[in-house]
């Protein structure tokens, strides 16, 4: 039996248009900003918020009066998910070490670990207040030591967030912003009269402000190309339907076009899932949006064999991968492409999302065959150096970087070679000359 699909989405025809819509509108928005910077952000901030306050950036006291409005029990729920973001984030700045080698005598080779001097982090709000997101953008900058973290996040009913502002100010942001969507990125990443642009832009959002990272790619670095969330449930028959449906469709309410898809080599779990979903929907609080991820972008796959099913896995590259099998450590040691995996039935994806200490700002539309997720290296460059510390290193290692630049036909970089083997050699070389 080949590998079926008892369920489909939309077709790829169809979403390659709707992304065609998209381009047109955020290039135009993106140009605009270019071309009248406050002016035109505050425009689109009313056009799309109706907000328009005589500064969007808060001001300290600001901030404390909207954390002053939060629950102790909230004030200490998120201090207990940046704590974990935190220590996981100082464990991977500890793996990356600085490092100097001498790898002949006399030549010395290096690299140091530097952060990006500014980062700008978009914390969406929009449709649900993502608190989550300022842990994972901002305090993982912090983490890395970027000197000057923008964060901006839209207004949500009207007026700032207090749980998502506590989020971001907790985290570590140097300047708070209640801006969103393309208006925001396009401000930090442009600059305008009142914002100072940043070197980088990082964090999700939706079609729109990830269509705007994408067109501002090379103006600013970007932390990943994203797309909607996806997820994918790979099952067999330990574990229920209602599992598999609850951990599908607790992802699929992220937005009207968020992937959820389960892989099983179990038709009768297949099947049970498909109407343990439409049980659910008819009860969650976000079935409407829910049931439209579900309905056009969710698909059951029906596979022969745990191998069909790891090679349907690999090739969607869902940026979720939920991985409930009897054999969780075999998917964990043979797959290769995804954003995140929740090893067992014990874990699932909203633990990554809001508190267990990974980064939840991951690949989608198959980018995690070719990148991982953000992380604090991603906000620390890399930089090499080299150093010649005697005589005779300066000049072997310039004979034979002379010989290979003639190679290639390039005097003057030979020349470059030769002119230190002729200060710092025994063998006198003229201009031009090739060292023997």
């Amino acid at each position: 039996m080949a590998i079926q699909k008892l369920k489909s989405g939309r077709s790829d025809a169809d979403r390659s248009s709707d992304d065609s819509k998209i381009r047109s509108i955020v290039e135009a928005t993106l140009a605009d900003i270019e071309t009248r910077r406050d002016a035109a952000v505050r425009d689109y901030a009313q056009k799309f918020d109706n907000y328009t306050p005589d500064s969007f950036r808060l001001s300290q006291a600001e901030i404390d009066a909207l954390i002053a409005t939060l629950p102790d029990r909230d004030i200490e729920d998120i201090r207990f998910a940046q704590e974990q973001v935190r220590n996981f984030a100082k464990a991977q700045r500890d793996s990356m070490q600085d490092i100097e080698v001498e790898t002949l005598p006399g030549i010395v080779l290096g690299h140091r670990h530097i952060p990006v001097q500014s980062v700008g982090c978009y914390v969406p709000g929009g449709k649900f207040p993502m608190v989550a997101a300022a842990h994972m953008s901002v305090l993982t900058a912090a983490v890395a030591g970027v000197p000057r973290i923008v964060a901006m996040t839209p207004p949500f009913g009207g007026k700032p967030n207090a749980a998502v502002v506590a989020a971001m100010h907790m985290a570590g942001a140097h300047e708070i912003y209640i801006l969103g969507g393309i208006q925001a990125v396009g401000a930090m990443a442009i600059g305008t009269e009142t914002i100072a642009p940043v070197d980088m832009l990082v964090g999700p959002g939706n079609a729109f402000v990830a269509e705007a990272k994408r067109q501002l790619f090379g103006r600013v670095g970007i932390d990943l190309f994203a797309g909607p969330t996806e997820t994918m449930v790979i099952a067999d028959d330990t574990v229920d339907a209602e599992l598999c449906a609850t951990d599908l469709l607790g992802q699929a309410e992220h937005g009207y076009d968020s992937p959820a898809v389960l892989v099983t080599n179990s038709r009768k779990l297949a099947e049970a899932t498909l109407a343990e979903v439409d049980r659910l929907l008819t009860i969650l609080p976000t079935a409407e949006t829910a049931g439209a991820s579900w309905r056009d972008y969710g698909e059951v796959i029906l596979c022969d064999s745990y191998e069909e099913m790891l090679e349907v896995a690999n090739e969607i590259a869902s940026e979720h991968v939920q991985v409930m099998t009897d054999r969780d450590d075999w998917f964990l040691d043979n797959m290769t492409a995804y954003g995140a995996l929740f090893l067992g039935p014990r874990t699932n994806v909203a633990n990554g999302d809001k508190v267990i200490g990974t980064n939840h700002t991951l690949p989608t539309k198959r980018a995690g065959r070719y990148t991982g997720g953000l992380w604090v290296g991603k906000f620390l460059k890399t930089h090499s150096y080299q150093r010649i510390t005697s005589d005779e290193a300066a000049a072997d290692m310039g004979a034979y970087c002379s010989r290979l630049c003639q190679l290639e036909g390039f005097v003057g970089h030979a020349e470059q070679a030769n002119i230190r083997v002729r200060r710092y050699g025994k063998r006198n070389v003229p201009y031009g000359g090739t060292v023997e």
